[in-house]
């Protein structure tokens, strides 16, 4: 028992230990999230200034520092509280012989770097396209990610607004897909997570972008805007799943662009009432009683 407390409590102590380097410069600057979260968002942010899609829109739209406070609270805050919460599970897991490469149903580690890298980066894409669609099906799953949809004026910072339970349920299907690669992550996955901030802080952008034939490949603001969008096909309960990749919801028949002015509402059905401070909106998906749905 103290091999296991002692596990959690360095995890959690080397986790914190890595966003304190990230900050003071310490990692590497091509692998340093906190840096690199930074410079991503004000290059965005400064294509918004410079090419505004909806151009009545504030320099600092509605909820902005909202926004902004989630986008550090889940990529480092969360990160170091949950990390040792992912540690108790694996510690457990090897108790019962059950390792990285239990689940193995192909292994990349011997493949070329560029290969890998695609590999990875789709599988884990496709993992969250998946995830996502049942955080739009199933109600007790939606309450949680309405904070996401509560956003009302979309910009880059809207990308990292999503309540800290998403992060419990994403992660576990991540751990697994990991784990039918042969539990093996490239070395430089450092490049797949960095393209994925800038595609989703792009994705959230004021922007108007469609990557003209390669929207039928990769996620783009105008196809996002109405994932977010207020009104949707009779029916559904989502459209536009795509995190970075659209090409699943043009496989799956989830696509759904009817126009692209950039100017229709957001948001959710009863969303006037849903909780506007950082606290009572973490506290939302615990304690909500309603059962209306988007």
């Amino acid at each position: 028992m103290t091999t296991f407390f002692n596990e959690i409590s360095n995890t959690v102590q080397g986790t914190f230990l890595w966003v304190i380097q990230s900050i003071t410069f310490e990692v590497p600057w091509y692998k340093n999230y906190f840096w690199g979260l930074i410079v991503i968002s004000l290059v965005v942010w400064g294509l918004e200034i410079l090419f505004p899609w909806r151009k009545n829109q504030a320099l600092f739209r509605k909820d902005f520092w909202l926004d902004t406070g989630y986008m550090f609270f889940n990529f480092f805050v969360f990160t170091i509280v949950i990390s040792g919460f992912y540690k108790a599970i694996e510690f457990l897991l090897l108790q019962f012989n059950f390792t990285n490469q239990s689940l193995a149903i192909i292994s990349i580690s011997a493949w070329p770097i560029w290969s890998q890298l695609l590999v990875f980066f789709v599988t884990l894409d496709f993992v969250q396209w998946y995830t996502h669609r049942l955080l739009h099906k199933y109600y007790f799953l939606w309450k949680f990610h309405k904070v996401h949809h509560s956003v009302k004026e979309m910009g880059f910072a809207a990308h990292l607004r999503y309540h800290w339970m998403e992060n419990v349920l994403y992660k576990p299907f991540k751990i697994i897909a990991v784990m039918l690669l042969g539990g093996f992550e490239p070395e430089q996955a450092y490049i797949v997570h960095f393209f994925a901030i800038l595609i989703g802080h792009l994705n959230h952008a004021n922007l108007r972008i469609t990557w003209g034939p390669l929207k039928y490949i990769l996620n783009n603001p105008v196809m996002h805007l109405y994932h977010h969008a207020y009104s949707l096909p009779k029916g559904s309960y989502g459209m536009n799943f795509g995190i970075s990749l659209s090409i699943w919801d043009y496989i799956f028949k989830t696509n759904y662009i009817p126009e692209d002015s950039g100017t229709i509402p957001i948001g959710f059905k009863g969303d006037e009432q849903f909780p506007k401070s950082f606290l009572k909106q973490n506290f939302y998906g615990f304690t909500s009683k309603n059962s209306a749905s988007k």
